[in-house]
């Protein structure tokens, strides 16, 4: 097996951007097959990014600088970060890092739009 496996992410075009939506564990193994697939959404978009982490029941901390990353490019870039539909697992680690203070940080796919 090799040490870096994929994750399966499927990207929609939506009128303000694009959904990301990464299903399964984001751990030290996955984070870089992540990572790739969240840069190429980067360069391509010019709207909004969404993330949808509701088939994420776990992230470590290689998946959250995958995200405090991507947030450093839309931040840079202007572009809108927001991330929705956190498991109460991945929440609570985005809690004690206070990241979600940083993070824009919504239930649902309708709320991450609003400004």
């Amino acid at each position: 097996m090799s040490s870096q496996q994929n994750i399966e992410v499927e990207t929609e075009k939506v009128p303000a951007g694009t959904v990301i939506r990464p299903k399964g564990d984001i751990d030290l193994s996955r984070a870089p097959a992540f990572r790739v697939e969240v840069a190429k959404c980067l360069e391509d978009n010019t709207g909004a990014v969404y993330i949808d982490l509701g088939l994420v029941p776990y992230m470590d901390s290689s998946g959250v600088a995958t995200l405090v990353e991507a947030l450093q490019l839309t931040n840079r870039s202007g572009v809108k970060l927001a991330l929705f539909g956190l498991q109460e697992r991945v929440r609570s680690i985005f809690e004690i890092a206070r990241l979600d203070t940083v993070f824009k940080i919504t239930e649902t796919f309708e709320q991450a739009q609003e400004d």
